[in-house]
């Protein structure tokens, strides 16, 4: 590992940067796990958006519930250390869930 900072991608905004730079090592650990959760919420808002915009009707997973729409995706949710899966969907503009299980069976 380098002594020397890393070079910040040019695409963040040089104020962005600098809170960054100011900030202690625990502190962008915590802005480090928000800012993947966020990318990957949405990315999924995005994918929601994109499935309730398709006309086709796909066939239910045998796994789904019957309360849970055809529509919905898989996404995993990290809660106190441990990963679940859980169901989501859109109902107008609310995002839905329902929990499905642990990522790991044995947890």
């Amino acid at each position: 590992m380098s002594y020397e900072p890393p070079t910040p991608p040019a695409e963040l905004p040089s104020d962005l940067v600098n809170t960054l730079n100011e900030s202690s090592s625990e502190q962008l650990q915590h802005v480090a796990r928000y800012a993947e959760e966020l990318a990957e919420h949405k990315a999924r808002e995005a994918r929601l958006e994109e499935d309730s915009d398709e006309s086709e009707i796909e066939e239910r997973p045998d796994d789904l519930p019957d309360d849970v729409p055809a529509k919905a995706t898989i996404t995993i949710k990290e809660i106190n250390d441990n990963r679940y899966y859980y169901w989501q969907w859109r109902e107008g503009k609310s995002v839905k869930s329902k929990y499905k299980g642990p990522v790991n069976p044995d947890e």
